[in-house]
């Protein structure tokens, strides 16, 4: 049966690169769809009507036109904005390490409704919860489970024999926990404690409205990241570029005199990749 020329999704924008003098190639992540990539014509002009629908971080419904190549966007409507993210540059720096790894961690037209509505209640969550360190670790987790990518925290991945109590360590090449015996055939497993490991397993095995009511001190909120990022990294066999810009940004938090704010207009935010990423 012949497709219709043309048809409509929702989808959230992940990725956008330029192409030509006002064109763009953006990668949009759909429930029934999975994730494209598309051509939007003459989105970067100053007039353009379809710009402000078709930012990063952007929710809309959009309607395309088949070509023998890329598809063409010919119409879109914001459904939901996420406008407090792209207003401050800390939620924004969230929210594109969010969409980085969608991109990262999922093929062509291969749909997941689950991730989609893990990844949309996620960018929802950011500017509600009070808890952003570990709505990260629980979009983490839950992504690499979606992936395949499940972190055996249970027992020594080595041996099979169940952890105890102790300090045991955490093998990305492994996939999970090492107890210490086993840890020592291992040169990079690094140390976690154990309530490192009980607030994983916490984090992977609840809902994400109980994951956010946890309480953990900042010391133990950089042990969770260190795990999981160091995780990611092995498996992508390289950073997460939005990593490192969160971390950038971290660091000059740090230094800002207090109630001094971060806002800064989304444009002059929000990189744009290279005609030759694509």
């Amino acid at each position: 049966m012949t497709q219709p020329r043309e048809y409509q999704t929702a989808g959230i924008i992940i990725r956008k690169t330029r192409l030509g003098e006002a064109d763009r190639i953006l990668t949009i992540y759909t429930p029934e769809l999975g994730k494209f990539d598309a051509v939007a014509k003459g989105v970067r002009r100053p007039k353009s009507k379809m710009a402000g629908h078709l930012e990063l971080l952007t929710y809309s419904q959009i309607t395309l036109s088949r070509r023998r190549g890329l598809d063409i966007i010919t119409g879109c409507q914001t459904i939901e904005g996420f406008l407090p993210l792209k207003n401050d540059l800390w939620l924004m720096s969230y929210g594109l390490y969010i969409t980085e790894l969608v991109n990262q961690f999922t093929a062509i037209e291969v749909p997941d409704e689950d991730l989609f509505r893990l990844t949309l209640t996620t960018l929802q969550q950011l500017s509600q919860s009070d808890s952003r360190d570990l709505l990260l670790r629980y979009f983490e987790l839950h992504l690499l489970q979606a992936s395949g990518y499940r972190p055996q925290l249970r027992e020594c991945v080595a041996c099979h024999k169940p952890l105890q109590p102790v300090n045991n360590s955490f093998s990305a090449s492994s996939g999970g926990i090492l107890c210490p015996a086993c840890a020592g055939k291992q040169p990079f497993a690094h140390p976690i404690t154990v309530n490192a490991i009980k607030v994983l397993r916490f984090i992977q095995d609840n809902p994400l409205d109980a994951v956010v009511r946890l309480k953990i001190d900042k010391m133990l909120a950089r042990d969770l990241e260190a795990v999981t990022r160091g995780y990611l990294k092995y498996l992508l066999e390289r950073e997460v570029k939005s990593a490192a810009w969160l971390d950038d940004l971290r660091e000059q938090m740090q230094g800002m005199k207090p109630g001094q704010k971060t806002e800064q207009p989304a444009a002059k935010a929000i990189p744009e990749q290279n005609p030759e990423e694509v």
